[in-house]
């Protein structure tokens, strides 16, 4: 009897393989969403280096300021593309991206 129970509080309404595949399309959007928006910052950066005046206290801080948050924007993509490869999050990324932040 308690097997029964078991078994009956485990069901759901969706079957797994759906919510598998509809979390697998969700990652590759997200994946695909971050690398845009890295690609983008990098150009954005550039440009914004550039045009920076004048370039020595102002344009360089800029640019590592930038850096950083496209290694952040990188390392939200790495835990991301490895949670959609091997179905496990990578903690230490976090740990990275905050001591980066700070």
């Amino acid at each position: 009897m308690a097997k029964n129970e078991s078994q009956d509080g485990e069901k759901s309404i969706i079957p797994a393989k759906y919510i598998d595949v509809v979390e697998d399309v969700f990652h590759a959007i997200l994946a695909i969403s971050l690398l845009g928006i890295g690609i983008g910052a990098f150009f954005y950066s550039g440009k914004r280096l550039i045009e920076t005046q004048p370039f020595f206290p102002n344009g360089m801080i800029q640019g590592v300021n930038d850096i950083l948050f496209i290694v952040i924007i990188l390392e939200i993509l790495r835990t991301v593309i490895s949670r959609f490869t091997d179905g496990v999050y990578q903690l230490d990324k976090f740990l990275i991206i905050g001591v980066i932040a700070a």
